[in-house]
């Protein structure tokens, strides 16, 4: 195996779309019960991708209007960023391309974006969406279209309570970053390089 490298991966959406449930899961292996509306905060892991050791750090950040000054400090060092909204909720899809790619492409242009759906689970369920009458569902080829037109490089659906997709969503993450590294890395042959 290779050395460690280090990879600063930065959640971003909404209030309440499962960013923080979506981190505790990954690094812990359990599902909070309480919501508690994050301000910042940091979790951190070493993982192995295709052979690398990878120190993940994982900056969690707030979505709420409370925060727009704070929250862009989080993004200065980013390698990738998790663009997250959730499946049960059409304002936060929106928001992808109204408010949140307009912020990250001000303070981090060429950071790459892995569009996270969050709340899998409760897509398809018909007792949550009956008590919640607001809740629109996305549908995954929703999802796809609006990572073609925001230029992100994957588009994942994940539950943080079951956990379904969730290692898929820091996998893809990571090795984005890794095959950017080891494309700047390479000496380009040709006068004129297209990467990626």
């Amino acid at each position: 195996m290779s050395t460690s490298k280090f990879i600063k991966c930065v959640t971003v959406g909404d209030g309440a779309v499962g960013k923080t449930c979506m981190l505790i899961s990954y690094t812990s292996n359990t599902f909070p019960t309480d919501y508690v509306p994050t301000v910042f905060d940091n979790f951190g892991a070493n993982v192995v991708v295709d052979g690398s050791v990878v120190n993940i750090g994982l900056w969690d950040t707030a979505g709420q209007e409370d925060y727009n000054r704070l929250r862009p400090l989080s993004y200065r060092g980013g390698d990738v960023f998790l663009l997250a909204f959730s499946l049960t909720s059409k304002a936060s899809y929106e928001n992808i391309y109204k408010k949140w790619i307009p912020e990250l492409r001000h303070y981090a242009p060429n950071v790459p974006i892995v569009l996270v759906g969050t709340k899998l689970d409760l897509r398809d369920d018909k007792q949550y969406l009956s008590d919640h009458p607001g809740a629109v569902p996305i549908t995954t080829s929703e999802g796809e279209e609006l990572k073609k037109m925001i230029g992100a490089v994957a588009y994942i659906e994940c539950s943080a309570k079951t956990q379904q997709n969730v290692k898929a969503v820091f996998d893809a993450a990571i090795k984005v970053v890794l095959r950017l590294q080891e494309v700047k890395r390479k000496p380009c042959m040709l006068k004129r390089c297209i990467c990626l």
